[in-house]
């Protein structure tokens, strides 16, 4: 795909000196938070991938990086909590970044703050902090009234030059640049002259939790259909989104939180230098380092059958869909796959081809079929047009016979048996250690 987009009873716990590192503590002291008592869960995440090398779809924006300049980024939790954390990754950069400053707000419109919400984040009490290449670190805790639903304000000013930029390049989310200087602390939106679609070095969000319901974090696993590419932009018209508002709405005695780890063009079995590391190499950080992940949903493999090099073996990408269930059960984890969408008149014969849609079926009948998984859902028929299954339904089409429009979407979330998240997990949630 394209860019351009509780078995067992859940305790109640006291997480006390959280590590807030999913990668070895001892790599960095700002990996470390103060001790803390309360429950901490997943409220947003973004996956993240390295800066474009070989296309420059991007303007060289994520390539050249950012030098004195503020990042200033909406955000839309599906979570309510007391305090906030968030975590910043330079996973994929090629050097050292330092954030001379980071705050978090309240939004009022576009790159502009709720006056007297902004405020200061640090890391191992320090303002600033340094991210070596390869690493992530969460901030310290601060006590902030986050609401489920509400937008966050995230403002990074990178102090000296960046380097290609860690980054998640379809946000559908409006980014906004500075001019020089550090504007993280303040509300007003003048010095913010440039906008982008993606987020940078901002991967994840953590909230503390404000009641005592029993909670359960599922993190979507996918390609640019979950990535939400092509749904309306600062809508948050995804299906996870959509999800997540069910969820909230028709049960009542649990809380939950949908986390988006999409990437537009990901791939079950193939790393891309563009569409980032494949599915299996990205569970670790992705999903199970997810602050309270309880459940995962799978909607990966059409990109397998449509990008080069192509797979047309249908035991290929269900072996590697086994794989990813197996490691999700050492968990403790329920996973559910979505079966893969129509895409009949998506580049035929390069993408789409009788081969490629003969593979996708065999896939779509062991998923329907397979013991392995915790159950399905059927994304395939819910967007099919009747009169023929190869294709998305016309009124669920964004234009291009692949990608669902925002009424695709909102079906594809709709068809979701809710009951499926009131099953006894296979495990305890992880506290993102």
């Amino acid at each position: 795909m394209k860019r351009n987009r509780m078995g067992f009873i859940l305790m109640t716990v006291l997480i006390v000196g959280l590590i807030c590192s999913p990668l070895d503590s001892a790599k960095s002291a700002a990996a470390k938070t103060p001790e803390k008592t309360g429950e901490w869960i997943g409220a947003w995440s973004a996956s993240q991938t390295a800066a474009w090398e070989t296309v420059d779809w991007d303007g060289g924006t994520s390539r050249k990086g950012f030098a004195n300049q503020t990042i200033r980024m909406v955000i839309h939790p599906n979570a309510s909590g007391s305090a906030v954390r968030i975590r910043l990754s330079n996973q994929f950069g090629t050097k050292p970044v330092t954030f001379g400053k980071v705050t978090v707000g309240a939004t009022k419109k576009g790159a502009e703050a709720v006056p007297g919400s902004v405020k200061p984040l640090t890391f191992a009490g320090k303002q600033s902090v340094t991210i070596p290449k390869g690493e992530e670190v969460f901030s310290d805790p601060v006590p902030f009234e986050v609401h489920d639903g509400s937008d966050l304000t995230v403002s990074l000013y990178i102090h000296g030059e960046s380097g290609p930029a860690t980054w998640h390049n379809t946000s559908n989310s409006t980014t906004y640049i500075s001019t020089q200087g550090d504007f993280a602390a303040e509300s007003n939106d003048s010095a913010f002259t440039k906008s982008f679609d993606a987020w940078f070095w901002l991967s994840g969000v953590d909230v503390k939790k404000s009641n005592k319901k029993k909670s359960r974090v599922i993190v979507a696993l996918g390609d640019s259909i979950t990535d939400g590419y092509l749904s309306s932009l600062n809508e948050n018209r995804r299906w996870t989104d959509v999800l997540n508002d069910r969820l909230d709405s028709e049960i009542k005695n649990q809380t939950f939180t949908v986390l988006n780890q999409g990437i537009s063009g990901n791939r079950i079995l193939s790393d891309s230098p563009i569409f980032g590391e494949k599915a299996l190499a990205r569970l670790d950080r992705d999903v199970f380092s997810q602050t309270g992940v309880t459940d995962l949903i799978l909607l990966e493999g059409i990109n397998d059958i449509g990008h080069e090099p192509h797979v047309h073996d249908a035991d290929r990408i269900i072996e590697g869909i086994k794989e990813i269930a197996a490691r999700a059960h050492e968990r403790g984890i329920n996973i559910y796959a979505g079966t893969l969408t129509p895409f009949k008149g998506y580049d035929e014969g390069v993408y789409y081809t009788e081969k490629g849609e003969q593979t996708r079926q065999e896939v779509n009948a062991w998923i329907r079929s397979s013991h392995m998984l915790d159950g399905f859902i059927d994304f395939d028929r819910a967007l099919a047009d009747p009169n023929d299954h190869e294709k998305l339904r016309k009124e669920y089409d964004s234009g291009d016979a692949l990608h669902p429009n925002d009424l695709g979407l909102k079906v594809m979330a709709e068809s979701i048996d809710l009951t499926i998240f009131e099953k006894p997990l296979n495990g305890k949630p992880s506290t993102g250690l």
